[in-house]
């Protein structure tokens, strides 16, 4: 059996755009199959997509077979992909943290940019963890699905194993997705993200959200927040209500994959 397949990326987040009905009935096993990057196409998660209803709607399953419960570069790879169908506008995708809307701004070859609603987040207060060989604080934010933001002057030299360690705690039932944020000015950080059932990824669509409300929270930066990192630049503003991301998704190659 072949399963056609759409690769996209946003900023280094690469994601595989396929038809959910074809999807088998073991569909962890199958996504980390596609998933891998020496025997299969290789991507940080698979954005299933169901066109059955009014809205298109997504189901986002990571590199390690794990459910999420949304991707905000995953979502933007998928409007881009729609937007190569030819829709145009604003456009609503239904994800397992609700519907989000992404409208089009700009298009140039196979690259596009969108500003996606990513709903009103959630902010605890901030709290330590205590590793075998460190403690760290951090404010823990939910974008739909959970953050744990980390504010450091400077980037731990060990900081994946640390941020591995971190998503180990028994605090987080559900899982963490782990940032480490500096500041780069009144209006800018630099992040660096360690996902649920990725690891490191060069960049995160709901991390760079959850990074931009922490420091704004804090008092420590102004909307909109310039969030760079290894994979790119994206642009988070927020006011207390809502979230907006901005950012680009390029569609990357199509191909189709033995089963």
């Amino acid at each position: 059996m072949k399963i056609p397949f759409t690769k996209a990326s946003a900023c280094g987040n690469d994601f595989l755009i396929i038809d959910g009905f074809r999807a088998t009935e073991d569909i962890s096993g199958l996504s980390r199959r596609l998933c891998d990057r020496h025997n299969g196409i290789g991507a940080d998660g698979v954005e299933w997509l169901y066109q059955d209803g009014a809205d298109p709607r997504i189901r986002l399953i990571n590199a390690d077979g794990s459910e999420a419960e949304i991707s905000g570069n995953g979502t933007r790879c998928v409007a881009a992909y729609l937007a190569l169908q030819g829709r145009t506008g604003k456009m609503r995708i239904l994800t397992g943290a609700g519907p989000k809307e992404c409208e089009l701004l700009s298009h140039s070859g196979n690259t596009f940019e969108f500003e996606a609603d990513m709903g009103k987040p959630e902010i605890a207060e901030p709290f330590t963890v205590r590793l075998k060989s460190s403690v760290v604080e951090g404010i823990p934010v939910s974008m739909g699905n959970p953050h744990f933001v980390v504010l450091v002057r400077s980037f731990p030299t060990a900081w994946q194993q640390q941020a591995a360690e971190v998503q180990k705690q028994r605090t987080f039932k559900e899982g963490v997705n782990v940032e480490y944020v500096r500041l780069n000015g009144a209006n800018a950080v630099e992040a660096k993200f360690f996902e649920r059932g990725v690891g490191e990824t060069q960049s995160s669509g709901t991390g760079s959200c959850a990074s931009a409300v922490a420091v704004i929270a804090a008092r420590r930066a102004g909307s909109p927040v310039s969030v760079q990192a290894e994979g790119g630049t994206q642009v988070v503003r927020w006011s207390g209500e809502n979230v907006f991301l901005r950012g680009p998704a390029q569609l990357v190659c199509e191909g189709e994959f033995f089963v």
